[in-house]
């Protein structure tokens, strides 16, 4: 059993549905991300996993399993027991679970090992703490630097525009967690050497930045923690009331004043993580 009624149902529902379409298939079953580092929210969180077998798997059986589990949030990576002893910079792609659709060629990084490693959670096989699992800090530190700019300051540039499906997507509830907590947590991982959580990494913000920026961090804190930051347009146009009239609670008069912080805070914390890392 886990924190949470509803990811015991998914986990339910997961397992039921790899079992009854390749029996033996998977033999560990471990949850990362939210539901691992306390901090699942239920409208607006998925819930991701490693599943580990034997062998590497068909990739028939993987999209009978994930066709037949349907649009639960249930997103993930397929791993050998061997990969887990192995660094993930060496293993090529591995089968993931994404919004409902198993892509054969997924990339794979080394939060997942030190996430199920340092938090996992156990719903079938060994406990993480009985596994051999591979770990190197200095491997962890040099892919985060990386993905400052590979990733994070790609989508904050793209964000600038605001004509673009990003540019959009900054002005609602979504964009702004996802992009503050985003780099906070990078950034956290490079000052301890440790993963942390969306919740967790405003936090450490707040400590960890000058008072210029702890109205955006706490605007950020305040949607993960209300949850409902969902990644639609639905939710970025309801979001939008938060701003105005007798439903305001937005700690922002506007969206677009908000907007600016929110990808202005993201090249100051990038810039602070690279020197992080830097400094090492």
């Amino acid at each position: 059993m886990t924190s949470h009624p509803k990811i015991d149902a998914i986990v339910e529902t997961y397992l039921s549905v790899a079992d009854a379409a390749a029996p033996g298939l998977v033999e560990g079953l471990y949850l990362e991300g939210s539901a691992a580092l306390d901090d699942y929210r239920p409208d607006t969180s998925d819930v991701d996993f490693v599943a580990v077998t034997a062998q590497e798997p068909p990739i028939e059986v993987l999209e009978r399993i994930h066709t037949g589990l349907g649009a639960h949030p249930f997103e993930g990576v397929y791993l050998t027991w061997d990969d887990l002893r192995r660094d993930p910079s060496g293993l090529g792609a591995r089968p993931q679970a994404h919004a409902g659709r198993l892509d054969p060629r997924g990339e794979v990084n080394p939060i997942t090992w030190h996430t199920l490693a340092g938090h996992g959670v156990t719903c079938r096989g060994p406990k993480p703490g009985e596994l051999d699992i591979w770990s190197d800090p200095a491997a962890l530190a040099a892919w985060t630097d990386a993905n400052l700019d590979g990733y994070w300051r790609r989508l904050v540039s793209r964000a600038a525009h605001l004509v673009t499906p990003w540019g959009l997507m900054s002005l609602g509830c979504y964009g702004a967690v996802w992009i503050v907590t985003g780099v906070s947590r990078l950034h956290y991982t490079l000052a301890t050497g440790e993963i942390t959580s969306k919740t967790g990494a405003a936090r450490h913000a707040l400590q960890a930045f000058p008072e210029r920026w702890h109205r955006v961090v706490k605007e950020a804190l305040r949607l993960r923690e209300e949850d409902v930051a969902r990644p639609t347009l639905g939710s970025t146009v309801s979001g939008l009331g938060e701003h105005f009239g007798v439903a305001r609670r937005s700690l922002y008069g506007s969206p677009f004043e908000r907007r600016r912080d929110v990808l202005a805070f993201a090249g100051e914390a990038i810039v602070a993580a690279h020197a992080l890392y830097a400094s090492k």
